[in-house]
């Protein structure tokens, strides 16, 4: 801020003092303005720490669905294993069954032919 102490009485040059309230007024501006702009930024902090919070807890609540889902999914592996081994043995008996039916039919058939004759 130094002036040229032979300007001084020009028209329309700022004194010493008038420099100093306009610099202490464009500080007081900036100031300002920062400080709006703090008060934003920990209003966002805020705003993203509510999120995070929401975020956590939607997460803990899709976990918690998810353990169980699972637990019903193992459930109906063990279900769907037991009605598979029901199954296998139902062919089984469908199979003997099937291979009684024709041995029986065969015999009808040699019976009806006169080939053989049933023996106790």
């Amino acid at each position: 801020m130094d002036i040229d102490e032979d300007t001084d009485w020009w028209l329309g040059s700022p004194t010493p003092l008038e420099m100093c309230k306009q610099h202490a007024l464009m500080l007081e501006n900036e100031y300002q303005e920062q400080s709006l702009q703090l008060r934003k930024a920990r209003q966002d902090i805020q705003g993203l720490i509510r999120m995070h919070a929401d975020v956590l807890n939607d997460k803990a609540k899709t976990e918690l669905k998810l353990r169980k889902a699972l637990a019903v999914i193992a459930d109906l592996n063990s279900k769907l294993s037991e009605l598979g081994g029901q199954i296998n043995s139902l062919l089984v008996v469908k199979n003997q069954r099937d291979i009684v039916l024709h041995q029986n039919q065969e015999l009808l058939r040699q019976i009806r032919m006169g080939q053989t004759t049933i023996s106790n």
